[in-house]
């Protein structure tokens, strides 16, 4: 333990040599004091304190003590008394004011300390790096994505890339306003920070993916004005971390969670112009022909998605498609009711609304499909060939699913009914709240019905009216206003209004969304059509975080 007097003394001598440099008009001419204060660091406590202040205060006036000065500090930022390493890692912004050239290093010491354990120092270190983000941002930012990898420079410390990770997420984002200036300048550099860490799939997780693309997203270069190549640019992004390139595998669980997860976040991009093609090609070559091998948990967020994309496809991608979704459409529409087929109504409601959709954009293409009789006056029409079995067969099944959607209704209307006598019966809070669920899953099996009706009906002319306007609200999708539904169709004729009558916004919500409220209502539904399995099941997994790799389960 010092003497009481010898750190006095110490203290005193610190002083002199402070005073001494704050008054000289050429500090360099002053190393002796600055060698004071360096070997000041190795006393006594408070001498140590005070020379984590000074250190850094007057470490421009001496380059070559530079190496020396900075060792010193470091081994204060490794004292076990807490105030001396909480009064180091304070004076560490101080080393890069004037000498911009140890920013990066100290950033890189920073870092590191963001592991601390105590609740002080690991707030001295977010102030530290929030002062260096400050006095330099864009070295700053380069500095830290260093650490959390890319393909260039691979992170190595997982514990501390996490850290890093929660430090941009938690205090770098949400001051963007304040700390990218100038803003289009910054934006773009920290836009290909996150462009290059994201080239490395083995580095994300999806979490971080989403993370990365939310903060994207709020950016002013990607905001209302931005123009379509930047739509083009983020779902650029999207299509990598999706693996379109790769051979498709259908045993690979965490493919087909990153594909489908990829496939809603580029939703709303694809609401702004940019082009879907790569996605559907891929759907159309790759997952649509092995659909029955999928994971049961997943075929129905694949084909919530398929619906939610199919109004923003273009003429060529939507002819392209349609073959698969109306082969996929029979499958799943039972041919005549035999007492023992099965129906999944919202596989039906789901490939039902692509199928108008897409048929909106292509019409003739039907003609083969379905056997309708829609001109266009393109060769493509091929009406001198005979399809009229593939339009019996179609009609026959779209009749069959009519019926079985009927009799589905009136169960449900029944147990709605009954679920009102329950709900004025019940005595307890618990007692209530289970029957308010059950009527809330009453309710959308109801929508998926209405929907999968006002959709058929239109289906058995010759010469149908393709829905390609937002006049059905898909029934995972919360009611909004009803909006005017176009009398354009792809015949010429007039569409019919839809039976539930609620219009359609273009916003998404989130993946495979109400996925809790699709299982229960798939019980609502489940049994109501003979042998049938009710068909709502939820979204299933989602992406988890089970540490580094792909991590999309």
């Amino acid at each position: 333990m010092t003497d009481p007097s010898d750190e006095a003394k110490q203290i005193e001598k610190l002083y002199e040599f402070g005073e001494r440099l704050n008054e000289a008009k050429d500090k360099s001419q002053n190393v002796k004091d600055y060698e004071g204060i360096i070997e000041a660091a190795k006393t006594s406590l408070k001498a140590k304190q005070l020379a984590a202040q000074l250190i850094p205060r007057f470490f421009k006036f001496f380059p070559d003590l530079s190496s020396r000065a900075v060792d010193a500090h470091l081994d204060l930022i490794e004292e076990e008394e807490l105030g001396v390493r909480v009064q180091a890692i304070r004076g560490l912004p101080l080393f890069c004011k004037d000498t911009p050239e140890y920013l990066s290093k100290i950033v890189d010491i920073l870092v590191q300390l963001l592991a601390a354990e105590e609740i002080v120092e690991r707030d001295a270190v977010h102030k530290a790096l929030m002062s260096l983000l400050r006095q330099d941002v864009k070295a700053s930012l380069t500095a830290l994505f260093k650490h959390i990898g890319s393909v260039d420079e691979p992170s190595t410390d997982e514990f501390i890339r996490e850290k890093v990770l929660s430090f941009i997420r938690d205090k770098v984002f949400p001051l963007k306003a304040e700390l990218l200036k100038p803003q289009e300048e910054m934006e773009r550099h920290i836009t290909d920070l996150i462009k290059k860490v994201l080239q490395s799939l083995e580095d994300v997780t999806g979490a971080e993916f989403r993370m990365f693309m939310d903060f994207l997203k709020s950016l002013s270069l990607f905001g209302e004005k931005a123009p379509t190549e930047r739509m083009k640019e983020l779902i650029g992004i999207i299509e990598g971390q999706a693996d379109l390139d790769a051979q498709f595998n259908v045993s690979d669980a965490d493919h087909i969670d990153r594909l489908i997860s990829c496939l809603y976040m580029a939703l709303p991009f694809f609401l702004r112009g940019a082009s879907g093609s790569k996605f559907l090609n891929y759907l159309n070559k790759h997952i649509i022909p092995v659909f029955d091998k999928l994971p049961e948990e997943r075929k129905l967020d694949l084909l919530k998605a398929l619906a939610e994309i199919s109004p923003y496809t273009t003429p060529q991608d939507s002819r392209q498609i349609l073959p698969s979704v109306a082969v996929l459409l029979k499958k799943y529409m039972p041919l005549r009711k035999t007492g023992g087929e099965e129906m999944n109504f919202t596989y039906v409601e789901c490939l039902l609304y692509t199928f108008h959709h897409l048929a909106h954009k292509a019409p003739n293409a039907t003609n083969s499909l379905c056997g309708y009789k829609i001109v266009t006056g393109q060769p493509s029409d091929r009406l001198g060939e005979d399809f009229s079995d593939c339009y019996k067969d179609f009609t026959e099944r779209l009749t069959t699913v009519e019926d079985l959607t009927r009799a589905t209704m009136k169960k449900l209307t029944q147990g709605l009914a009954d679920h009102n006598k329950e709900m004025a019966a019940a005595k307890t809070d618990e007692a209530k709240e289970k029957i308010k669920t059950q009527k809330q899953n009453t309710t959308t099996g109801l929508r998926t019905c209405n929907n999968i009706l006002a959709m058929s009906k239109p289906l058995h002319s010759k010469t149908p009216s393709f829905i390609g306007d937002k006049s059905v609200n898909l029934s995972w999708k919360e009611a909004t206003k009803p909006s005017v539904p176009s009398t354009t169709t792809a015949s010429g004729g007039k569409r019919p209004a839809s039976i539930n009558g609620s219009g359609n916004t273009a916003s998404k919500k989130g993946r495979g969304s109400g996925g809790l409220q699709n299982q229960l209502v798939n019980r609502a539904l489940e049994g109501i059509s003979r042998g049938g399995r009710g068909g709502i099941r939820g979204r299933g997994r989602g992406w988890g975080a089970r540490g580094r790799g792909r991590g999309y389960r």
